[in-house]
This record gives C-alpha cells, structure tokens and sequence, in this order.
C-alpha cells in the first residue's frame, strides 16, 4: 500500500515528492520495494521504513506506484495514487542538487575520540586560508540570529547521504513549527568574523573562530572550537575555553578593546540543551527566509531551496511556505515591534526559556503565542535585582522589567544571555525597549540620576539627586529601604559623612513612580594625626585614622619646609598607631601624613 503522497495530492515548482509504503509478504522475507512514477523507476529500499523521498518532478500528473518483491522473487503493485505538480514561481532555486556526503565527514561520531586538530583536517573546506566550503555543505542564514558581540557570522550544514533519492536517514525531519530533527552524522559549522578597524568597515574582517556542531550517534550533539591563526592560514582546535583582548578602531580613530570569548566543548551545551532539541537557528521559522546562495547568486527562499534538493521528509509543498510564520529581524522596520521583540527572545532566550528548561519563569518560544508566554506583568521566580514592583516585562517600565535589565548589562552575575557575551546588544535593547513603552498602561518615570553613583570615599561625599524633568520630585533612603512619599524628601544637595545605602525614587502626578535608584556609598573618615606621647626610648607615637586600604606616609620637619618620610603603611585596621623612632633632641618636630 502506498501511504504517502495521498490520492489527489498537489504540489507546485519543481517538486520534490516523498513516497511510504507499507509492505509485508506473508511466506518469505521481502528483498525490497521500488518505487515508480508511472513506469519509470525512482527508486528503491531494501528495509523499512520503505520511505524515500524523490526531487525534480516537472509540472505535469503523475501515477504513483510502489512495488513489493519478496525472497523468492514474488511481487505485489501497490494501487496507483494520482498527483499534480502545477508550475510554482518563476524565481529560480537558490541550489538545484545535493552533493554526497559521508557521515560526520571527518570529525568522530563522539567527542572522546580523536577529534582533527586542524580545521583544514576536518574536510568541511575545498580551500581553507580562502575559507571556500566543500561542495557538501550548503549554506543558511536564521531571519533572527543569535547576538555574539557585534560578530558577523556564516553558517552550512551537511546531511549524509549518498545521492538521489533520499531515505529517512539522509534527511531532516521537518515540521513548519518547533524543531527539526537531523540524522547522525549531520554537521552544521559556524564561523565568525569581527570587524576590528571601522574606519574601513569593508576591509578584510578579523578572523576569529569556526565551531563545529556534530549530530552523534545518540541523538544528542557535540560542539568544539577552532580558534584562527593569525596569519589565516588555519584554525587550531581549542580543548578548553579562552579569552582574547581585540583592540578596535572606532571611526573618528580612537581606539577601545573588546574581550572575545572562546567557548570550551562543555559550554557548548549550555545552550545547545536537550530541551531545544540540541539544534539552534536550523528551523522553519528562522530559514523561511531568502538568501542569496553564493554558489548560483541566486536569491530563494531558503526553505523552497533546502527541499528542492530533497533535504525534507515528509517533502513539502511549496506552495504552502507563504502561510508558515517566520522570525523578524531586529531591523525590518516594517515588521511590527512586537514580531521583532518575540523573534529575539526565540533566537536568545528560548534554548533556556522554555517548560523544562533551566531559564525558569516564562516560555521565549516564538510558536507560543505571546498571551501564553507568561512575560507581561508577571513576578520573576529567579530574583528581582533589588527592584521594587519588578516584573519579567513591566508594560512602559523598562526600569522594573527584569528581562530588559538582564540584557542591558554584562555584570557576570546577572546578564543574560549568561555565556560568551562581553557586549549589549544596543540594537536589540532599542526595539524591546520600544515594544515595552508600546505596551497598555501607565508609563513609569525613570529613576533619578544620582551622582556620584556610589564608591569608596575618605571623608565625607557631597550627593545631588537629578530627576529626568525638573517637575518631579524625589524621596529618598539611606537605609536600603524603599523610599515612598513620606520618606525624606530631596531639596538640595545633602552630604554623606558615614556609609549608606541610597535608595531614590522620582514622583509625578499621571505617572507611575519611578524605580528606586541605588547607590552604595563606603565613607572613611578623613586623615587625622592624634599624638600619644613619647615611649620610654625617646620615640614618639602617633596614631593615624580614616587611612584604611590606602599607603600612607607619615613624614616629619622641623622648620615646615623640608618633609623628611617617617613610614610608610598600608593599614587594615583604623586607628593605627606609628612610631617616630627620631623624635627626640629637636626643639620642634612637627607631623603630618600624605596619601601619595
């Protein structure tokens, strides 16, 4: 019996067309099952699942049969099953076939073997210094790409097989929602480019690492780095993570350094997790997308491209593509805020972000509509930064929405995502921003500015608290606590003598009161001398204060023009006691001490 396509099916374009059928000899083992499109054979399986999939077909109707042989030569013909190709979009394919590729090509099934230690040994370039791929490895774009610092990235897969048709396991288990499924063997490589001298964005980029993600045999995947040489010439396998300083050249010729961060084999599973499916970036929402293909310069839609070359089981209609969602990117302009806010946090956020994950709390997954994703004005489980009032989003509050903070520093401890990130991503921090002031309800004020913002002070600190308009008012704390409308209010500069913890918030009528600004302030008191008096030697002591942590240097004159250094202390303690062991025989010996 043929199961697949079924009777009347329609596809358009150059079709690809999977058959399945299913098959049984009730005397001797079947020996295979061939496929035909009216008489001409396309194929044929000696095991099940009897399912491949053909490409090519022309517009035009077809009869489809498959027929069943078994040991002794036997055979049965399925019942025909008619279908149509109609003539699809004149635009042609971005790549019209498939190059044979072996599985894993040359990388090991698991990463405890031996793994290449050149990228050149891996197989996966023609002409590695050129970084020309190998035929096998097709290129892909996602609509909404993961944020790695500011780095321009390319991409390709290889899925084994051995030429046309394709069986099951030469194939990528499609689905136009959630994730793909590949076959062991499959690898997808990723690489990345900085530019590094902006004052001539279009010159070569600085090459810094290839990643290879590997399909294993288990259903799971591994990941390993290739770090590039400088001269280009290759790319060294990485066994642990690594950091390295760029120095970049900013426009105006100015410079600043970016710490690019090197992943280790283990951390490559903190994203690529179990519950994402392993697989990141490789889905029908990010790739129904175009891309120009560097092989033909052709521009198609990647998902029409991928299974005219037989890549999809089930095949798919193209027809059918328009009608599938798909990620904005954070720039298409004409795409709504909302769209493009939910595309970054799938791309982002939902490899964690999602039920059994270990990004608690809400759901990123682009497929879960936004009602469903328990973001909007919702208490975050894992912790509020101290904020009052926060929420996961906080409609027109960017100050109290703790997925907003998260992304817009690279504090170790709290910024998300948490790995191999040392830059915010300013454009995307721009369109969530937006999407969260264009949300129902009353917009918040921001917080005041206070100034200075907190630190380590000897002696006493002047504090001014700045509101965005002068119209609003200010309450303060210095406590830690929240401040309210009855705490104290702002009138003026004010000074800090002693350690606190300065909490302010901004008031105004038609507005929700700001989020409390925080700022942590350490007071030493000031440099003070105290004599003690001479010691039965003839010294003389003398006891220091408010110098904690800081070197200090006691000197000593006697006609206040030339300073002579008695000591010099780094205390840990405050007061300290010194000893001027030349104190004695002097008419007048006078003291002071310096920090330099």
């Amino acid at each position: 019996v043929l199961t697949q396509p079924v009777d009347k099916s329609t596809f358009a374009g150059t079709a690809s067309i999977t058959f399945t059928a299913q098959a049984a000899a009730p005397y001797n083992a079947l020996r295979q099952v061939d496929f035909y499109a009216g008489t001409q054979k396309v194929g044929s399986l000696t095991s099940a699942p009897y399912s491949l999939t053909v490409p090519g077909f022309a517009p035009g109707l077809y009869s489809l049969t498959a027929v069943a042989i078994d040991g002794s030569g036997k055979s049965a013909t399925s019942a025909p099953v008619q279908v149509s190709v109609a003539t699809g979009s004149s635009q042609p394919y971005g790549i019209a076939s498939r190059a044979p590729f072996s599985a894993y090509g040359n990388m090991p099934p698991t990463l405890s073997d031996n793994l290449p230690g050149l990228l050149s040994q891996t197989g996966f370039f023609a002409d590695t210094p050129r970084l020309v791929p190998a035929n096998a490895l097709i290129p892909y774009a996602p609509n909404a790409p993961f944020w790695s610092d500011g780095a321009i990235k390319s991409r390709w897969m290889a899925v084994p097989n051995a030429g046309v048709p394709y069986s099951r396991n030469q194939q990528i288990e499609f689905a136009p929602t959630g994730e793909w499924s590949f076959p062991a063997g499959t690898v997808f490589v990723k690489h990345f480019d900085l530019v590094t001298d902006y004052r001539h964005p279009d010159a070569p980029k600085r090459r810094l690492e290839t990643r290879v993600l590997v399909r294993d045999p288990f259903g799971a995947v591994y990941g390993v780095t290739y770090k590039w040489r400088a001269d280009n010439s290759d790319a060294e396998l990485l066994t642990n993570s690594l950091s390295e300083n760029l120095v970049i050249t900013n426009a105006d010729a100015t410079t600043w350094t970016q710490t690019w961060y090197y992943p280790s084999s283990a951390e490559c599973l903190q994203c690529h997790t179990p519950v994402a499916h392993y697989v990141l970036g490789a889905n029908a929402r990010q790739l129904n997308g175009s891309l120009t293909y560097p092989s033909s310069r052709q521009t198609d839609n990647q998902l029409r491209a991928l299974n005219r070359v037989g890549l999809f089981f089930p095949a798919i209609n193209e027809a059918d593509i328009a009608g599938w969602s798909h990620l904005e990117s954070l720039t298409n302009t004409t795409a709504s805020l909302e769209d493009r806010a939910r595309s970054w946090l799938d791309s982002n956020c939902s490899q964690c972000h999602q039920p059994g994950g270990t990004g608690a709390t809400f759901d990123a997954r682009w497929d879960t509509p936004l009602a469903q994703q328990n973001l909007i004005d919702i208490l975050p489980q894992k912790g509020t930064l101290g904020l009052d009032h926060a929420r996961i989003v906080a409609p027109k509050d960017i100050w109290r929405s703790i997925l907003y903070r998260r992304a817009d520093t690279t504090e170790a401890a709290i910024q998300m995502p948490p790995l191999a990130r040392n830059l915010v991503d300013t454009n995307a921090l721009l369109v969530v921003a937006d999407w969260i002031n264009s949300l129902a309800g009353t917009p918040a004020l921001p917080p005041p500015t206070v100034s200075p913002n907190g630190g380590t002070f000897n002696g006493p600190v002047t504090v001014t608290l700045t509101p965005s308009d002068p119209t609003q008012t200010v309450y303060y704390t210095l406590d830690g606590s929240i401040p309210s409308n009855l705490s104290t209010l702002y009138t003026g500069p004010f000074q800090l003598t002693a350690g606190a913890t300065l909490q302010a918030k901004a008031y105004e009528a038609s507005f929700v009161d700001s989020a409390a600004a925080i700022a942590r302030f350490q007071i030493s008191p000031g440099l003070a001398l105290s004599p003690m008096g001479f010691l039965t030697d003839g010294s003389f002591a003398i006891e220091i204060s408010g110098a904690l942590g800081v070197p200090t240097v006691l000197e000593a004159t006697t006609d206040l023009l030339i300073w002579t250094p008695v000591s010099t202390n780094t205390p840990a303690v405050s007061p300290f006691q010194v000893i001027d062991p030349a104190a004695s025989g002097f008419g007048n010996r006078y003291y002071r001490v310096v920090q330099p």
